[in-house]
């Protein structure tokens, strides 16, 4: 049975992933399909499912931060962003591709990639509709600049999170060791993906003379809302900030902020929830089933097993097979249960053996949050663009994203690869 179980969970989390990418049923009827066959054939039972897999923090921080954006909306923030943010790039598509990406990359630090994708996304859309410019290059590109950033700092991606909490590293302890080795991988990221997509991104100069017409001032509809959303988003984010020191998780900040707009603004529920990117939730929902089934079948514990087996003693050599095990992990499954398997495996390791096991952790990290960028369900910022970008009429195809990211993202963890060799060994 145990070995049935181990071998099906596999099996099953293939079959899923290989209807993913094959495109032709929606990736979210697939997750949701996937997971309960995990439950219904019995290699994970739904208490567990309900109670440890499925990730509430995660799923109530999207729904939180997406009532958030979709009441801001309305008051024509995103268009007149939009506008502000053109001009500084004086319409030229490439300069904004590459000025979109410094603004994802440095929010995604500081906030957190989710909640910076929700935000930046729709400015985005509406950008490139009145430069009449294909969205796709834009979306690609904003989703590697995400995690990138998000892997500069403590709060910007969550198994940062998980290992600062577990190992007690602080948020300056991230910004010394991961920021240096983030700021050169989004440097390089963004003048490749400026060379990629020079070609493809051409505007006429009449619409490009037509958006710097414009006053961003002229975009806003509802200075009252606006006033409203912009005062109900700075105190989510503050919370963001400090949620740490309140022993509140991101998820209960995020939808205490959606509830103070809605109540002070009076909102209809069922318009405002209208907005919700539901699909995107129950994908979420299905994709930690499934990952839960490897997880309670042995699969994800056999993996770090094995990491740690082949490098026993090795400082450096635990460092490098941590960080390309992670990456290529992460790309495939969640990062965030790939991370708490992990975590108490490497402790155990570290009382064993006795290493200093500062490089491990930072490698870990490194490939977890990179390693999330190689395909469209990597990581949560990817399937939320995926999904907007769907709704909107634009989908992402996961073989074209495949296409341009994954060798962007084998290329990051080379440049790990070089810096914790360079720094620590």
């Amino acid at each position: 049975m145990d070995n049935w179980a181990f071998y099906g969970s596999i099996l099953l989390f293939l079959a899923a992933y290989g209807l993913i990418i094959w495109e032709k049923i929606n990736r979210m009827v697939v997750a949701m399909s996937g997971g309960l066959l995990m439950i219904l054939i019995g290699l994970l039972d739904q208490e567990t499912a309900i109670k440890d897999d499925i990730d509430f923090n995660t799923i109530g921080l999207l729904v939180g931060m997406m009532i958030l954006v979709a009441i801001t909306r309305r008051t024509g923030v995103f268009e007149a962003l939009a506008v502000w943010t053109a001009r500084a790039a004086k319409g030229r598509p490439l300069a904004l591709l590459g000025l979109l990406c410094l603004i994802t990359a440095v929010a995604s630090a500081l906030l957190d990639n989710v909640t910076t994708v929700l935000l930046v996304v729709p400015v985005t859309l509406t950008l490139t509709e009145k430069l009449q410019v294909d969205p796709i290059p834009f979306l690609i590109s904003e989703i590697l600049a995400s995690n990138i950033g998000g892997t500069a700092t403590l709060i910007g991606d969550p198994p940062n999170i998980m290992i600062g909490s577990a190992v007690g590293f602080s948020f300056t302890d991230f910004i010394v060791h991961l920021a240096p080795i983030a700021i050169v991988v989004l440097v390089i990221t963004t003048a490749l993906l400026m060379l990629l997509y020079r070609r493809g991104l051409t505007v006429r100069e009449e619409d490009r003379q037509k958006l710097l017409a414009l006053s961003p001032g002229d975009e806003i509809k509802d200075w009252r809302l606006l006033k409203q959303s912009l005062a109900v988003l700075a105190l989510t984010i503050i919370g963001f900030s400090f949620h740490g020191m309140l022993h509140l998780e991101s998820a209960t900040i995020a939808l205490a902020g959606a509830m103070l707009l809605m109540l002070i603004n009076r909102e209809e529920p069922e318009d405002v929830l209208l907005h919700v990117e539901w699909p995107t939730i129950f994908f979420f929902a299905g994709l930690f089933v499934l990952v839960g089934g490897l997880k309670a079948t042995g699969v994800i514990r056999a993996l770090a097993e094995w990491s740690l087996g082949v490098t026993q003693g090795d400082v450096a050599g635990a460092s490098y097979l941590i960080l390309w095990v992670a990456a290529i992990a992460s790309a495939f499954v969640d990062n965030i249960p790939f991370v708490a398997t992990m975590i108490p495996m490497l402790q155990d390791m570290g009382q064993i053996t006795g290493m200093n096991l500062e490089p491990v952790w930072w490698s870990l990290a490194l490939g977890a949050c990179l390693g999330g960028n190689g395909t469209l369900i990597g990581a949560s910022a990817n399937v939320i663009v995926a999904g907007i970008a769907e709704k909107n009429g634009c989908p992402i195809s996961f073989r074209g994203y495949f296409k341009v990211a994954f060798p962007f993202m084998l290329l990051s963890i080379v440049l790990s690869h070089l810096y914790i060799s360079l720094r620590y060994f």
